[in-house]
């Protein structure tokens, strides 16, 4: 972004204004020249925590994170729900790692658990300009659950439905069976239309129609075809009628 002028202003600054703003002259004429000022915006520390509640297994490890803005740059330090420090060293590890000019990503890492590291946890900020705090609950999480999800996992790992497997598709293997799935060892009624059937309704004519042309058709079909042959025959007959004659009296 450039702005001409001899004047930047910037109303209501912000910590996200911090950083460095180039001057440059120049009339056309080279070379040009420029100046570098480096803008720093002194505010208070804010903290932002992505997972407030976090699970572990007991014996296990778990690392809990933060984030801190502050500038001048903060102290940062890991407590308990109570106030007390927790110490580094031992089953705690600790780190601050620099991720911007005034942000910095705090973890804490417990290894290995046991009752007494259930609860809540603050990470702090200070600086001159004042203080603040986030709270992670770290909760307890069965074994067996873990494993109940494990063993679930494992189980259906590598299971794929085919295309023709009817395990899958209780509908379709009851389909091609025709058996009755809410009556085992009976069979569904049969459907479809029968040559007789159609000798019956429609005519002979109509029976060799289907025998002979629609084959394996779905009955859709049949039917459609079987209703022009019938508007057919009916025209037919309409057509060999001897024509009436109209007597004016």
């Amino acid at each position: 972004v450039s702005i001409e002028g001899t004047d930047l202003i910037i109303p209501n600054v912000r910590r996200q204004h911090m950083g460095a703003y180039l001057c440059i002259a120049s009339n056309g004429v080279p070379p040009s020249v420029s100046k570098r000022i480096t803008l720093v915006v002194h505010f208070p520390p804010m903290i932002t925590v992505q997972n407030q509640l976090i699970g572990a297994v007991e014996g296990k490890g778990v690392t809990l994170e933060c984030e801190s803005e502050a500038y001048p740059k903060s102290i940062n330090y890991w407590t308990r729900e109570r106030g007390e420090i927790v110490p580094p060293g031992g089953k705690y590890s600790a780190n601050v790692t620099e991720i911007g000019g005034y942000r910095n990503s705090m973890r804490l890492h417990i290894n290995p658990l046991t009752q007494a590291e259930f609860g809540a946890y603050r990470c702090v900020a200070k600086n001159s300009l004042g203080d603040t705090d986030g709270t992670i609950k770290l909760y307890r999480i069965p074994p067996n659950a873990v494993n109940y999800v494990e063993n679930f996992e494992a189980r259906h790992k590598g299971k794929k439905r085919t295309k023709g497997s009817e395990s899958h598709h209780p509908a379709r293997a009851q389909e091609h069976s025709g058996e009755d799935m809410e009556n085992p060892g009976k069979r569904k009624a049969d459907l479809s239309l029968s040559a007789e059937s159609i000798d019956s309704i429609y005519g002979s004519s109509a029976a060799r129609t289907r025998r002979q042309d629609l084959g394996g058709l779905p009955l859709l079909a049949v039917a459609l075809v079987l209703a022009l042959t019938t508007a057919g025959v009916m025209r037919q007959a309409q057509m060999t009628q001897p024509p009436q004659t109209l007597t004016h009296v």
